[in-house]
């Protein structure tokens, strides 16, 4: 499996707890008009692809194994704790899923390199077309927040390696709320926050049950395919699929 896709178990489990927003989605392809501000998974800002890369490093010919199953199992606790009420924040998730995805690989891990691999997440930089286009859209008075599992120390970091220092109005990280996305109350928190109603937020998704997540909550949205990966089938679409930054402006109508 790659690093993109996604298992059946998984997309069932995504299903139900898609279902459970008691939301009507906008129509697919319907027009994004009188955005007033925009929220952003965190991995359609930063780009993870460095820590991904490390692990291959560590491991030679063994990497894309362990991080097709890391990021799984990521994902998966992320929704069964949600479910089930057990919440703990995405770093602890993140590890206790390496931790799972190494037994699984039938890969030894030092302590160093379990650090090292975690403390990548802490030391993410945006994806190259991203920091152009904020800025471009922060000045034309839009209110941007990162809407995302990551921790606020984690935002905060990839903030400062990235030069976005006050660009977002707002930092929406599930630890707020205790519910990782796709679950209504993580998307709600741009509401809340911003203070507008649902349509007028575009959502900025990076993976395509994130962005069936956003969509069926209400959000106008867009996925950045940037692996150029299968929709999901989850009957429901984004407005738009984009593989990079460059298509944002016109979806908000900029």
């Amino acid at each position: 499996m790659t690093f993109g896709e996604h298992i059946m178990d998984r997309r069932t489990f995504l299903t139900a707890a898609v279902a459970s927003a008691a939301f009507v989605a906008i129509p697919a392809g319907a027009a994004t008009r009188d955005i007033k501000a925009i929220a952003f998974d965190g991995l359609a800002l930063f780009d993870p692809r460095p820590i991904f890369a490390l692990t291959e490093q560590f491991f030679p010919g063994k990497g894309a194994a362990l991080v097709a199953t890391w990021r799984a199992r990521q994902f998966d606790y992320t929704w069964i704790r949600t479910l089930i009420g057990s919440y703990v924040d995405f770093l602890q998730v993140t590890d206790e899923a390496l931790a799972f995805a190494a037994e699984a690989e039938k890969i030894t891990i030092t302590s160093e390199q379990r650090q090292q691999l975690l403390a990548g997440f802490m030391n993410m930089k945006a994806w190259p077309d991203v920091v152009p286009v904020l800025k471009a859209l922060k000045k034309q008075g839009l209110g941007l927040a990162p809407l995302t599992d990551f921790t606020v120390p984690m935002l905060e970091a990839g903030i400062r390696n990235s030069d976005l220092g006050g660009v977002f109005d707002h930092l929406l990280s599930t630890d707020l709320v205790k519910a990782y996305k796709p679950d209504p109350r993580s998307y709600a928190m741009g509401i809340d926050a911003f203070g507008l109603h649902r349509e007028e937020i575009a959502f900025v998704a990076f993976g395509g049950w994130d962005a069936a997540g956003a969509k069926t909550f209400g959000y106008p949205t867009i996925w950045m395919n940037r692996l150029n990966v299968p929709t999901e089938k989850l009957g429901v679409l984004p407005d738009r699929i984009a593989p990079d930054f460059e298509a944002l402006p016109t979806f908000v109508g900029r």
